[in-house]
């Protein structure tokens, strides 16, 4: 089967960055995977992408050495079921809230006997290999989103769960719930504290710790606190803020720095 590089590296101890997909578009998914990123994820959950748009994307991911990942819309055994039979070697569930849900996520990625994902992998097979069903369960992986008060006091319990490879931070949600703002990058000092206590829990656990960022500098910090997985923003966001930065600038006929 052929490697998952993004888990070779995470249980080496090393960093993965992955793009972040939220427009659906094939050329955006070819674009991103080309940049350097280690990993691309399709945002099946907040973007504007269902799954006929997914399995194109997940073609054109193919044609680089970007490992594709895929955010499930939600912990659903028939939506991830073909999210990794369409050949995503890594699938982030949001809004796991208890040890049961992990169960739940995990099952829904492996094989019998350890699982109860159905045998039928279809273009994941021409992907992965054709000893794929073999080698799924020791291939694939796992993360689950901690992005409630629910899910932060069942973390250590969520962590024992087997077959669970890593924890991805959903930072807005965490937020909201903690009573703080939506976005990237919380700063509530309460939020900031349980971003730091996640990475630290996770890492003793023998499990990779994970987390959305919206900014070089949050990354870093990010870094120092023991994250390993790092998503920055999205196309969508990164059109978006270069466009509202750009034009003004070129509107103006005065350079700056960012647009000489």
């Amino acid at each position: 089967m052929r490697e998952n590089k993004m888990r070779t590296t995470l249980l080496a101890g090393g960093e993965v960055i992955t793009g972040w997909l939220a427009i659906p578009a094939t050329v955006s998914a070819e674009l991103m995977a080309k940049l350097g990123f280690d990993a691309i994820t399709i945002d099946l959950q907040h973007g504007a992408i269902d799954y006929t748009d997914m399995l194109p994307m997940l073609q054109a991911i193919s044609t680089s050495d970007a490992t594709p990942m895929v955010r499930a819309p939600w912990n659903d055994p028939s939506i991830i079921g073909r999210i990794l039979d369409a050949g995503a070697y890594g699938v982030i569930c949001p809004m796991i809230n208890t040890r049961a849900d992990a169960e739940a996520f995990v099952r829904a990625c492996r094989y019998a006997p350890v699982g109860q994902r159905s045998a039928g992998p279809l273009r994941a097979s021409l992907y992965g290999g054709p000893d794929y069903i073999k080698m799924a369960n020791e291939t694939i992986m796992t993360f689950a989103m901690i992005e409630t008060v629910e899910g932060l006091e069942n973390l250590e319990d969520i962590l024992k769960t087997p077959g669970l490879d890593a924890i991805f931070v959903g930072p807005s949600d965490l937020s909201l719930a903690m009573g703080g703002p939506a976005g990237f990058d919380p700063r509530k000092p309460e939020v900031y504290e349980a971003i730091r206590f996640i990475a630290a829990k996770t890492k003793e656990a023998g499990v990779i710790p994970g987390i959305h960022t919206g900014s070089v500098q949050y990354a870093q910090e990010m870094r120092e606190l023991g994250y390993q997985f790092m998503a920055y923003l999205s196309d969508f966001r990164m059109l978006q803020n270069t466009v509202a930065r750009a034009l003004p600038v070129f509107r103006s006929g005065k350079p700056d720095n960012f647009a000489p």
